[in-house]
């Protein structure tokens, strides 16, 4: 008996149950907090789905995925080498419409405006003891970039990516539950329910000559970016010379999915216990969610002042839309200006400041790592 209970016990240590402590099941419960989101409120299941599921795995102990030579680590090579998110924004460039930015491209000012939170983040960053490489990483959080807060926390503070691009990625997600509550307290109902008229038609050369523009741009004005937008416009010409629709559809579709299945494992892997519940963790989540509150405020803000000087015919609501997660920020504009009023279809004109907040990050980013001297 005594054999059989001492091999008993052996085996017992053996597995992870030894060694699972609170802080695995914390994080256990995060992952299937996620997953409840993503299945039960549809709140951007392709992202939360497998970021849910990663960190639930991470989190059992006696996995060695996440360790040297496991899967979940070559997945996470993958960001921290910097690979993932050019790809990705490859993916989204091909997949994007940038006609309704450049159908009025007034609506950038939005784009612009939308990004204060990055620097209220900063701010408050270092006044709670970050470095200003650590403040200019966690602040980026606020651009609602996933692949752009990767590459700048990359380039500023890599120790800190864990954290930054779970805060980045989860709150991008859950934009549907943090936008609404304040697009509603800044506007009004009136506001809410006004109807823009259609923008103009973009003629074929004009969308042919944008990414070549851009892309001229910012490898002249914005360098430490340009692997990214370059990218990204190289995407979008794909889609738009309209003569090479198998690449364009490859990299719209196969590519990106593949890459987002690589890019939501490897962020949801890094939620392990051990490293994730910090105070350091705590303040870059608490900062993140200041920036993107700050920055759908100061969006909606410039989005009314715009409202008045043009006589009433631009509605606030896109103004949130000005942060850059493309389209789930212009989908919330979309959504809650519906609720207020059925026959406002919002989602092409939110479209414009959702886009040009791409190149807002990107600048904000771009600066940064400019005055801090990275190239």
């Amino acid at each position: 008996m005594e054999q059989i209970t001492s091999l008993m016990v052996s085996l017992a240590e053996q597995t992870g149950l030894a060694q699972l402590w609170w802080g695995n099941v914390v994080m256990i419960l995060v992952g299937a907090g996620m997953i409840y989101l993503a299945l039960a409120k549809k709140y951007e299941p392709f992202l939360l789905l497998g970021i849910g599921f990663s960190c639930i795995v991470a989190n059992v102990p006696g996995s060695d995925l996440t360790q040297p030579g496991g899967l979940f680590y070559y997945a996470f090579r993958g960001v921290e080498l910097v690979i993932i998110p050019p790809l990705i924004f490859l993916g989204v460039g091909a997949m994007t419409d940038f006609g309704p930015m450049i159908a009025n491209p007034s609506l950038m000012i939005l784009g612009a405006a939308a990004h204060l939170g990055i620097f209220i983040a900063v701010i408050g960053a270092k006044a709670l003891g970050f470095t200003l490489a650590e403040a200019g990483a966690i602040g980026i959080i606020g651009g609602a970039d996933g692949p752009m807060a990767i590459f700048v926390t990359m380039k500023l503070a890599p120790h800190l990516l864990p954290q930054i691009t779970v805060a980045a990625y989860s709150y991008m997600a859950l934009m549907p539950l943090i936008q609404p509550p304040i697009m509603k307290l800044l506007t009004t109902p009136e506001e809410r329910q006004i109807m823009m008229t259609q923008a103009r038609e973009v003629s074929r050369l004009e969308r042919i000559a944008f990414p070549f523009v851009i892309a001229i741009l910012v490898n002249f004005l914005l360098p430490p970016v340009a692997p990214l937008i370059t990218m990204l416009m190289l995407g979008n010409m794909l889609r738009e010379v309209l003569i090479v629709d198998r690449l364009a559809g490859t990299a719209a579709n196969d590519l990106m999915n593949v890459i987002t299945i690589i890019l939501t494992v490897a962020v949801g892997s890094t939620m392990a216990a051990e490293r994730f519940l910090t105070l350091a963790t705590l303040q870059i989540i608490l900062l993140g969610l200041v920036a993107f509150m700050g920055g759908t405020a100061s969006g909606i803000i410039a989005a009314k002042i715009m409202n008045k000087c043009s006589g009433g015919k631009i509605n606030p609501l896109i103004g949130s839309a000005g942060i850059a997660s493309v389209p789930i920020a212009a989908r919330v504009s979309h959504v809650v200006a519906l609720r207020e009023n059925r026959s406002n279809f919002l989602i092409m004109h939110a479209m414009g400041p959702n886009l040009a907040g791409v190149f807002g990050t990107a600048i904000s980013g771009g600066i940064m790592l400019a005055l801090l001297g990275v190239k």
